[in-house]
């Protein structure tokens, strides 16, 4: 499983953005999948969540994500074994949010330190580190104002991006300066340069310190920039040992990237000549691999394993659904969707091929509930582990650990939404659900409104469904300015 993930993210009105053996629960020696749901509540606040671009739950069974506080401000959490820990900020910092844990306990993410941004008029954010015993460290910038911290593997090398002192219109976060990617080892940030262009962003770093990414290879836009969604044309890159690789692309204009493994491998997304069709790659060794869709313009990769298994959505003929996919070895297995939905997207797959992600294409939005699966089996939709007691719906299967542990989100009637954990368990652990018991009690579970909602959809994706799709899926998992806001 690779070590970690850094996206995009831009700054807003008041705040920047700011493997071992693991022993196995009780219920995966056979049978039915049976979960307990435990909902993470807040700082005070209404809201939390894992971070909304990329969450992640390790192995130690820890989440980290941002919720709110009583006092108006979001800080970094770090739950785990039941407790919901504050981070806190750097002095004098508003707010901070916490993306990535390693399983030694140390935290990557950012927090505000209390000054102004003289450029952006804006809080300026640094890149912070948690060390485990809760202390917190800036790491700084390379001159500029801004920096952000958004992966670390097991040794504690972090990556992340900073501004630097060069004035560039079209900063890759919106800094006002140039956008540089960083490694961070022992006190000292490094530049990993770029591809010839001003800017670049590191998405990911395994336990080699190897570094995936995404550059800028010119410094003026290109004719057409809708064409990836970056300012300036970008392709994604290798990097190992201070040597950065232009991967290249599958012919179109642009690509980025998903994710790198421990063996190297690399996956993303890339256009096709002409620029109108998007499809998945996969890069090992120098060359690139189009993984293929289901016979539509459109696909995406969004994570893969140290097996080289790698997860995803991909179109259908005429593009009228979308599908979540799994591919091993060439072929591209068909997820599907959960019975009546036109879309199911695949967010991870851990280190035993058991995917989680999302299933749902409605008129209210893409997130309608969430689902596990694996190979051999169909997909579960995890509202079927929730209790007839709890209020909450699970829009989201985000994350799932070697352990079969499962980070998502769950949205209560007010809109208000929660960080949830979905812990394997045995019949006889108190709170303990499988699929089976909620359609005993179909007409009081969660299942219930997720199926009033399938009747609601026509058959087939209208364009603009599939447009806007699209745009949330580059938002996600490509580097099209996603932004978060932190109070």
């Amino acid at each position: 499983m690779k070590s970690g993930t850094l996206k995009l993210i831009a700054p807003m009105t008041f705040l920047v953005a700011l493997t071992a053996s693991i022993p196995m629960p009780a219920q995966q020696q056979g049978g039915s999948p049976r979960y307990r749901l435990i909902d993470l509540g807040t700082l005070g606040g209404p809201n939390s969540a894992e971070d909304p671009v990329f969450p992640f739950i390790n192995n130690t069974g820890t989440v980290v994500g941002f919720a709110d506080t009583a006092m108006f401000a979001s800080h970094a959490f770090k739950w785990r074994h039941g407790v919901l820990t504050d981070l806190g900020t750097l002095p004098d910092g508003l707010g901070s949010f916490a993306v990535w844990s390693n399983n030694k306990g140390q935290v990557a993410g950012l927090s505000g330190n209390g000054l102004i941004d003289p450029l952006l008029g804006a809080p300026e954010g640094r890149a912070v580190l948690w060390e485990k015993e809760g202390t917190i460290r800036d790491l700084g910038t390379l001159g500029g104002n801004q920096s952000l911290a958004g992966a670390l593997n097991e040794v504690g090398q972090v990556i992340g991006v900073a501004a630097d002192t060069t004035l560039d219109p079209y900063s890759l976060f919106g800094w006002a300066t140039e956008t540089r990617g960083f490694i961070w080892e022992r006190g000292t940030m490094q530049d990993l340069g770029t591809l010839g262009g001003a800017d670049a962003s590191p998405s990911f770093i395994n336990e080699r310190g190897q570094i995936a990414g995404v550059s800028y290879v010119e410094f003026n836009p290109p004719a057409n920039p809708d064409l990836c969604g970056f300012p300036v044309t970008t392709h994604p890159f290798f990097w190992q040992q201070g040597k950065m690789i232009d991967i290249g692309t599958l012919g179109g204009t642009c690509a980025s990237t998903a994710t790198i493994n421990n063996r190297g491998q690399v996956v993303g997304t890339s256009n096709l000549p002409g620029d109108e069709i998007v499809h998945p790659y996969l890069w090992e060794r120098g060359k690139i691999k189009d993984l293929g869709t289901f016979g539509g313009t459109f696909g995406v990769a969004n994570w893969m394993n140290d097996a080289g298994e790698v997860v995803g959505v991909a179109s259908t003929v005429g593009d009228q659904e979308v599908h979540a996919y799994f591919w091993k070895n060439g072929v591209m297995t068909d997820i599907g969707t959960i019975a009546g939905d036109l879309c199911g997207i695949a967010h991870f797959v851990n280190s035993r091929g058991q995917v989680v992600g999302t299933s749902g294409c409605t008129e209210e939005g893409f997130e309608v509930h969430g689902f596990v699966w694996e190979p051999g089996g169909s997909m579960i939709d995890l509202n079927d582990f929730v209790p007839p007691s709890s209020n909450l719906r699970i829009t989201d299967g985000e994350t799932i650990n070697d352990r079969g542990e499962i980070a998502g989100t769950g949205t209560l009637p007010n809109g208000d939404h929660h960080a949830i954990v979905l812990i394997p368990c045995g019949e006889d652990t108190d709170g303990c659900r499988g699929a089976s018991e909620s359609i005993k009690d179909a007409a009081q579970s969660n299942s219930s409104l997720v199926v009033q909602n399938r009747t609601t959809v026509n058959r087939g994706l209208r364009p603009e469904t599939l447009t806007a799709l699209r745009a949330r899926l580059a938002g996600r998992y490509g580097w099209f300015g996603v932004r978060r806001k932190l109070r």
